[in-house]
């Protein structure tokens, strides 16, 4: 027993209060708020280290091609020998590594370089065209055979191109197409993926009751797919646009077989001819101008890329949101 200041007997063994039980603050009684963790979704994923260095190292293997070309475009011929591989070398020669490419022998990879163009703009533009009006129509109209066709596109999926590529040459050969830039242009035209995708995102992305609330406001069939339907069909567009663009560019082996003139190469198969010189004999080696080539040939996909990638964000936000 004690005596406090007040004259108040209290013992030392008894409590100077109600016990707080666990999750209480004091004096108030109200429980104390637990912080909560977030839980884990799209926007808010777990982290996994083993999935970070698998994707760390899926990003080096993909960037480390690229960081060598544009490290030994910078070389000339002497420092391409005389240098590490990823590291620069004593003079920096970018400059004049790309105006000698862009002269060498008359200026001849300036004329694969329009070929290729032309190349991608006639026969990737036209089979995005094909692939996008055919895909609607697959998608939003019923016609005997519908599943026939489907078939078809089915199988031709699976066809590997380069399968393809000797009946194509015997054929356009019966045909006197060969050696022409319509070797090149004609079978890229055709693109089964192309329409298989869009047939797809054209059943999802364009709602059959837009379409009929159109035609009872009197819209023609043409008006109603360019002014309702194409706007919503953007993105698979630009897939289709960007993935036909990137395969009539890298094509090598329809080119190899079709044309045999070097004034219709495209540029795979003019670098190809360039790397080859140094085989043969009294020919002259050119690997920094091959470097160069190949630098400047991969710079119009990557700008069209980032150009279009646009339509691919706002795409993904497409119905999203209800109104």
């Amino acid at each position: 027993m004690t005596t406090n200041l007040a004259g108040v007997t209290s013992s030392d063994a008894e409590p100077t209060g109600p016990a707080r039980p666990a999750g209480t603050s004091g004096g108030t009684g109200r429980p104390v708020p637990r912080l909560r963790r977030r839980p884990h979704t799209p926007l808010n994923p777990r982290r996994s280290i083993p999935l970070t260095l698998l994707t760390g190292l899926v990003l080096v293997y993909t960037l480390l091609p690229l960081a060598w070309l544009v490290i030994n475009s910078t070389k000339d011929q002497k420092g391409l020998l005389n240098s590490a591989g990823l590291w620069f070398g004593d003079d920096f020669s970018l400059w004049d590594n790309i105006t000698r490419t862009l002269t060498y022998d008359d200026g001849v990879f300036v004329r694969w370089l329009l070929n290729t163009l032309l190349y991608v703009a006639v026969g990737a533009g036209g089979a995005t065209v094909l692939a996008v009006l055919g895909g609607y129509a697959l998608a939003k109209y019923h016609f005997p055979g519908r599943r026939a066709v489907f078939a078809v596109v089915i199988g031709a999926v699976a066809v590997p191109g380069t399968a393809l590529a000797v009946p194509t040459f015997l054929m356009f050969s019966n045909m006197g197409l060969t050696n022409t830039p319509w070797a090149v242009i004609i079978p890229s035209l055709i693109s089964p993926f192309g329409l298989y995708l869009m047939w797809v995102f054209a059943t999802e992305a364009v709602p059959a009751e837009l379409l009929e609330a159109a035609r009872v406001d009197g819209s023609g069939e043409l008006r109603t797919f360019f002014r309702i339907a194409l706007p919503l069909l953007m993105p698979g567009t630009v897939t289709v646009l960007l993935f036909s663009m990137v395969a009539t560019w890298n094509n090598y082996f329809l080119p190899l077989i079709m044309i045999k003139d070097p004034d219709w190469y495209p540029l795979t198969l003019g670098l190809n001819a360039w790397n080859a010189q140094a085989q043969t004999a009294g020919g002259e080696a050119v690997f920094d101008l091959i470097i160069t080539g190949s630098l400047l040939t991969i710079v119009p996909i990557v700008v069209i890329f980032l150009l279009l990638q646009r339509y691919w964000q706002s795409g993904l936000a497409a119905g999203s949101v209800k109104e």
